[in-house]
C-alpha cells in the first residue's frame, strides 16, 4: 500500500509540474520553445507510466486481498466443521454416561437388562465415531495451517545434487 501512496504522490507532483509548464507556456507571448515542449512531453510520459504502475499495483493488491479472503473463509469453514464434530463428541459422551449410569443401576438391583447393555455399547460406538470425526476435522485444520509453511519452504536438495 505504501507503494500506491508514493506513486500517487509522484503523480500529483508530475501533474503540478505539467500545470506549471502550461502556465509558463501561456505566459510566454512568443510561443513555447522546444525545451519546454520536450519537458512537457517527458512529464506526460512519466505521468502515464506512473498511472499504469498505480493501476497494476491496485490490481495486484485486489487479487491478493481476494486470495486472503478465500483462505480466511476456508479456515472458518474448517473451524465450524471442527466445532460441529466436537459437539457430536460431547453429545455421544453424555449418552454414554447416561447409559452407563442406567447399566450400573440395573446391576445394583441385580437385574442385568440386555437392552441397557446394547444401549451402552451403541453409545460407546457413537462416541468413538464422533471422536474419530473430531480427530479428522482437527487434523484438517492443522494441515491447512501448515500448508502455507510447506509451500514457502525451499525444496531440500538431494545428496546427488550437492556432488
Amino acid at each position: 500500500m505504501s507503494d500506491i501512496v508514493e506513486l500517487q504522490r509522484r503523480i500529483t507532483a508530475a501533474m503540478d509540474q505539467v500545470a506549471f509548464g502550461l502556465d509558463k507556456l501561456g505566459a510566454a507571448s512568443s510561443g513555447p520553445d522546444e525545451d519546454t515542449l520536450r519537458q512537457l512531453e517527458e512529464e506526460r510520459t512519466a505521468n502515464a507510466q506512473l498511472q499504469e504502475r498505480v493501476r497494476a499495483l491496485r490490481t495486484k493488491s485486489e487479487g491478493e486481498m481476494a486470495s486472503l479472503r478465500t483462505k480466511v473463509e476456508e479456515g472458518e469453514a474448517r473451524m465450524a466443521q471442527l466445532d460441529i464434530e466436537l459437539q457430536r463428541v460431547r453429545r455421544a459422551n453424555a449418552q454414554l454416561t447416561d447409559a452407563c449410569a442406567a447399566l450400573r443401576e440395573a446391576n445394583t438391583d441385580g437385574v442385568g437388562e440386555p437392552h441397557l447393555i446394547n444401549k451402552a455399547m451403541l453409545a460407546e460406538l457413537e462416541g468413538l465415531r464422533a471422536a474419530r470425526a473430531a480427530d479428522v476435522a482437527e487434523a484438517s485444520v492443522i494441515l491447512a495451517s501448515l500448508q502455507p509453511l510447506v509451500d514457502a519452504a525451499p525444496a531440500p536438495q538431494s545428496p546427488q545434487e550437492d556432488a
